[in-house]
């Protein structure tokens, strides 16, 4: 069964936490403004802005400030800053207890997939997979605001319509409308997950893939891993968010790869999926009830709050 936390309240007390890469202040800022003016309240857990090398702090520094947000009872929601990488060293110490003693919103995308795939492996709770707070408002304007403020403080469905003009709107395997659990996030970070703990059981769930900087043959191996693994056994649909950047010189592109490497598997598969690391990026609850329907090019999901 999903589990779902309360619905943000202005008024509520977000932590914003670290657990991958450095930020840039700058970027914080912007998105610790965008939060306050829909009048939540921001603070930043310990050692936010910190950076060693290509990670956000040490990994018992970051591990800290994760466990400490999960556990403090006045924070209801935990939104990551950016993604990055860092988030699988620490993955192992993610206070499971605390996630199902006070379930509280995780909100984050890319490199805290690995976060996300723990919190439903472990404890059944329904994250939002968005922009984070290191706002970029070049690449995530209005429409990705508003999406990540529905997601976040109302309870509404999420609905998403593919895009003709996104890189992967030509991945389409029809079929009838498929209901199933949306499960995944970047590919990469679930590729990385399996033989752990943390990898879910994907029997009867609707797959969630998008990537950033990987060009076809890398999607390609990592699409084969989790055919060769079996992780795909049993998958209802497949969800196709943004693959952003992700072509090299040969001629073969992203579309191929996905149709070649997933559009065997008998499933429903629909692209152009406005999720991930493009432009205009929208926000999907992750580890709930979602219908796909590859007809209308629509994604909905209901919501991670209750």
């Amino acid at each position: 069964m999903t589990v779902r936390p309360p619905v943000l309240l202005p008024g509520e007390l977000v932590m914003l936490v670290s657990p991958s890469g450095p930020v840039r202040p700058e970027r914080v800022a912007a998105g610790v403004a965008l939060l306050e003016s829909w009048g939540l309240v921001v603070r930043h857990a310990p050692g936010t802005l910190d950076r060693h090398g290509y990670l956000a702090g040490l990994d018992d520094a970051r591990l800290s400030g994760l466990n400490g947000a999960l556990r403090d009872p006045k924070v209801r929601a935990v939104i990551c800053t950016r993604g990055g990488y860092g988030a699988q060293r620490i993955v192992d110490g993610l206070d499971a207890a605390a996630l199902r003693d006070d379930p509280k919103l995780l909100v984050g995308f890319s490199d805290i997939t690995a976060l996300q795939l723990a919190a439903w492996r472990h404890g059944r709770l329904a994250s939002v997979y968005a922009p984070m707070a290191a706002w970029s408002a070049e690449r995530t304007g209005e429409a990705s605001a508003e999406s990540l403020r529905a997601a976040i403080m109302s309870t509404a469905d999420v609905v998403l319509q593919a895009r003709s003009d996104e890189e992967t709107s030509g991945v389409r395997v029809t079929g009838p409308p498929v209901d199933g659990a949306l499960i995944g996030g970047n590919l990469c970070m679930i590729a990385s997950t399996i033989g752990t703990p943390d990898m879910p059981d994907l029997h009867g769930a609707i797959l969630l893939i998008e990537d950033v900087d990987e060009p076809p043959y890398k999607v390609d191996r990592m699409l084969t891993q989790l055919r060769r693994s079996g992780a795909l056994d049993g998958i209802v649909g497949v969800a196709v968010g943004q693959f952003t950047r992700c072509s090299d010189g040969w001629q073969t592109t992203i579309v191929d790869v996905l149709l070649d490497r997933l559009g065997d598997l008998g499933v429903p598969m629909l692209g152009g999926l406005p999720v991930g690391h493009g432009r205009d990026q929208l926000s999907v609850p992750v580890g709930v009830p979602a219908t796909l329907d590859v007809g209308a090019g629509i994604l909905t999901a209901t919501p991670a709050v209750r």
